[in-house]
């Protein structure tokens, strides 16, 4: 009897592709963020994305989302990681894990934690070695619930992702790069593949790019396909060609307009692609949306908002849309669709209109808001200080004399990050914000309470801004 072949995925230099189970394999993937759709919806999701004709799925792991603080894991819940893989296990999914610690994804400081700027001068994605050790610690955690859902292992995981996009960095750390391929080697073992992600050009890959990762590119719809895979046989003059971000849409941004990315441009860039037998990771095959505070934020300073539609296949709410259609279309010239029936588009309920009730202004439920009542300090602290991450704090203070007249309130060195709403005995005066409005004129009286209710918007998550102090 022959033996059937062990699990095995790895990529072969010779034929310039993936081998999966001793077989040549080119994998059509999307990606879904399971921390931006709520849990009860994954199977939903995953459905869809089988059924228009993916062989996996690519998700990122926001370290901040699983340790909000330090030394405190959370995996429960809709941040059940394990659960998710096992469920695209379960659809016949296989999975292109990006474990970060970076991971850019529009989300709050890229996923790297808020208490790693209690320590000021810490240069977060470098050897700085405060850094490292909270990364050796998170990853110590995190690896080791991930190897048994290997695929070797009888799970669904075929490649790792170290980092995101170190290219566009400035730091250019080689020796953090190799440090990370170290200790995900120790964790994860030699077998799995190990990979890079940057911007399709030589100046990306100067930096992001290091020997014992193998190297894939991202660009949009629209370009000139064989210039980007060009810049990828830069680094890797063999192996298999693989677009790790193909965009299916773009971000948005507070105050624009969303962003639109008709369905035929994606499907002719998408079809040549495949034509030339590359691999493809189409981000985001659905958006989903940055619950709580998890958004993060651009520079020049502009937030992304909750919505992180991304003008996907799959809209927000995991609707099919025309795209969804267009894209699956492309993707049946090259492989067999699966049979069966496309799980439809969810149904809405109609709410009608819901009453607001108010409950009282900030000032008039501070108790219940502090219960611990306030922290008194000499100067103003930070967020990080505080360890109130996200959300809002109130700084009070009094005036020290008399301002009939009105008076400039600026805010130094653009130093409110992001938004401030002043008011003196509970009278709003204006509104200070980063890089937009930075003085402000106000009246009172000596005494009289100044109050400035400070909004973290959501840290910056992409470059050299990316500690972003609140």
């Amino acid at each position: 009897a022959q033996s059937i072949p062990q699990r095995s995925f790895g990529i072969d230099y010779d034929c310039d592709c993936f081998v999966k189970d001793g077989r040549p394999f080119r994998y059509i993937s999307g990606s879904i963020h399971y921390s931006r759709v709520p849990r009860y919806y994954w199977k939903d999701r995953l459905l869809k994305m089988k059924m228009a004709g993916l062989d996996a799925i690519q998700t990122y792991v926001p370290w901040n989302y699983h340790e909000p603080q330090l030394g405190v894991y959370d995996f429960s819940g809709d941040k059940d990681l394990e659960y998710f893989l096992q469920l695209a296990n379960d659809a016949g999914l296989l999975v292109i894990l990006r474990a970060g610690p970076y991971i850019c994804a529009e989300w709050d400081m890229g996923g790297l934690p808020a208490w790693l700027l209690e320590k000021k001068s810490v240069v977060l994605r470098s050897s700085d070695s405060d850094y490292l050790a909270a990364v050796e610690k998170w990853m110590g955690v995190l690896l080791p619930k991930m190897r048994p859902h290997l695929y070797q292992n009888g799970g669904p995981i075929i490649m790792v992702q170290v980092e995101n996009e170190y290219g566009s960095y400035f730091a250019c750390d080689y020796d953090y790069l190799r440090s990370l391929l170290k200790l995900f080697r120790q964790h994860l073992g030699d077998e799995v593949v190990l990979f890079t992600t940057d911007g399709a050009s030589q100046f990306h890959l100067r930096c992001g790019a290091l020997q014992g990762l193998y190297a894939t590119v991202d660009f949009a719809p629209g370009g000139n396909v064989t210039a980007a895979f060009l810049a990828q046989r830069g680094s890797e003059p063999m192996g298999p060609l693989v677009n790790s971000e193909f965009y299916t849409g773009w971000l948005d941004h507070w105050g624009h307009r969303h962003s639109v990315v008709p369905a035929q441009t994606i499907a002719k860039t998408l079809n040549e692609i495949l034509a030339r037998g590359a691999n493809v990771n189409l981000y985001m095959f659905i958006g989903g949306t940055n619950f709580a505070y998890w958004n993060g934020a651009n520079m020049p300073y502009m937030p992304q908002p909750t919505s992180y539609d991304y003008d996907a296949p799959l809209s927000e709410a995991g609707d099919l849309t025309e795209k969804y259609f267009a894209l699956r279309e492309v993707i049946g010239m090259y492989k067999q669709l699966p049979e069966g029936l496309i799980p439809p588009t969810t149904p809405k309920f109609a709410y009608g209109k819901v009453r607001l009730q108010k409950v009282g202004t900030v000032v008039e439920v501070l108790d219940r808001l502090s219960p611990a009542g306030p922290v008194k300090s000499t100067y103003p602290l930070t967020f990080v200080q505080l360890k109130q991450y996200f959300g809002f704090v109130l700084y009070r203070t009094t005036l020290p004399k008399n301002c009939t007249e009105p008076t400039e309130l600026s805010s130094p060195l653009n130093g409110v990050h992001d938004r401030a709403y002043v008011s003196v005995d509970g009278v709003p005066q204006g509104v200070l914000e980063r890089d937009k409005s930075l003085m402000i004129n106000i009246t009172g009286k000596a005494g009289a309470n100044l109050d400035i209710l400070v909004e973290n918007m959501g840290r910056v998550n992409f470059g050299r801004y990316n500690n972003d102090f609140k």
